[in-house]
């Protein structure tokens, strides 16, 4: 989804980093007047950023330069080091449930987007799952770009409406006694995920850790794999 990607932050810097989350695949269903999303938003953004960069006020190569961070350096990476430190270190696991924005920022993580974050542990009778039924509020610094199917109106009713069977539909199954609780994100208070630590990694360090936890692991529509067989430890 490179285009869609391309056009949300072309948006972004057309409104000089103003702070907002805008979908353009779906209108926002806030419950109050909006101006009607276009029929076809990724034209009409594409081109004001030809417009822009047209007469000086945006730079292309910059907008790619924030792109790839967002894709490969600020994505889930981040929150899975995050994960990943909490899973080793039961001090910073209790920082982190604690008051999430500090803990986060101790490894260099925060801004816009991120600015207020609660996180949400897993248990083994208890999961938790993350949404924005208004729009598409998502924690960037620690998740990156959202995906499409985050921004999407079926996800965003039928969470809260039938959680387990969104996540049927990921592949999770939950055992009836497992209580399942959908947090709604705004933009005041993002969430993240701490997943289960997966059996059979008790002599994994930090890095290989993380390389075991997945985005859709941080949002909570899947949870994390144990290591594959052979895998060294």
């Amino acid at each position: 989804m490179t285009t869609t990607r391309r056009d949300f932050l072309a948006a972004a810097a057309a409104t000089a980093g103003a702070a907002m989350t805008p979908d353009l695949n779906h209108a926002h269903q806030h419950g109050h007047e909006h101006q009607a999303v276009p029929s076809d938003p990724a034209l009409r953004v594409k081109a004001l950023e030809s417009l822009l960069v047209e007469k000086g006020l945006v730079d292309r190569a910059a907008l790619d330069t924030l792109v790839d961070a967002y894709e490969h350096k600020i994505g889930p990476r981040n929150g899975a080091r995050v994960v990943a430190r909490a899973w080793a270190d039961p001090a910073y696991k209790q920082r982190l449930l604690t008051n999430a924005d500090a803990a986060i920022a101790e490894l260099g993580y925060g801004g816009m987007q991120g600015e207020h974050m609660l996180v949400v542990e897993n248990t083994p009778k208890v999961h938790n799952m993350i949404v924005c039924t208004l729009c598409s509020c998502y924690p960037w610094p620690v998740l990156g770009l959202p995906p499409v199917w985050y921004k999407s109106a079926p996800y965003r009713s039928r969470s809260v409406i039938d959680p387990r069977g969104v996540l049927r539909e990921f592949g999770l199954d939950l055992p009836a006694d497992v209580e399942v609780r959908v947090w709604d994100s705004t933009a005041e208070l993002r969430y993240l995920v701490l997943p289960e630590r997966p059996a059979g990694t008790e002599h994994l360090n930090e890095e290989q850790l993380a390389a075991l936890v997945t985005r859709d692991s941080l949002v909570g529509v899947a949870k994390v794999a144990p290591p594959q067989a052979g895998a060294s430890a």
